[in-house]
């Protein structure tokens, strides 16, 4: 599987993005689906994840209440809605499909990863 992912760039605090993240193949469908970041200096940390078919998110404390996960299967993409952005939502932010089909916060879990895109957050 490869994953594209999309949608980053340069935004005053308040603002909203939506990632994208593309997958190469049709067993997307099966797979738990996961955003995490990185900021400079920091470790790769979980943002959001989400079951197979959509029914089931989980988010980081940070975040809970202004992104939101989703997922279209007919389409091979999942998004990530970010809303009311903040300086410290500055990353590189990273889709990935987990091994299974349920929607974990534990980047071990997931076996592939996109390349990232950049989300800048200006206060």
């Amino acid at each position: 599987v490869q994953l594209q992912a999309s949608g980053g760039g340069s935004v005053q605090a308040g603002a909203s993005l939506r990632l994208s993240c593309a997958a190469s193949r049709r067993t997307f469908s099966n797979n738990g689906m996961g955003w995490f970041r990185q900021a400079p200096g920091k470790e790769r940390e979980a943002v959001a994840a989400i079951s197979w078919n959509g029914a089931f998110t989980g988010y980081a404390d940070s975040v809970k209440g202004r992104f939101t996960i989703s997922r279209d299967n007919s389409k091979n993409t999942v998004y990530l809605q970010m809303n009311n952005l903040k300086p410290e939502d500055t990353a590189v932010y990273y889709c990935a499909a987990a091994l299974g089909a349920s929607y974990s916060l534990n980047p071990t879990l997931y076996k592939y990863w996109g390349q990232g895109t950049q989300v800048t957050v200006s206060s």
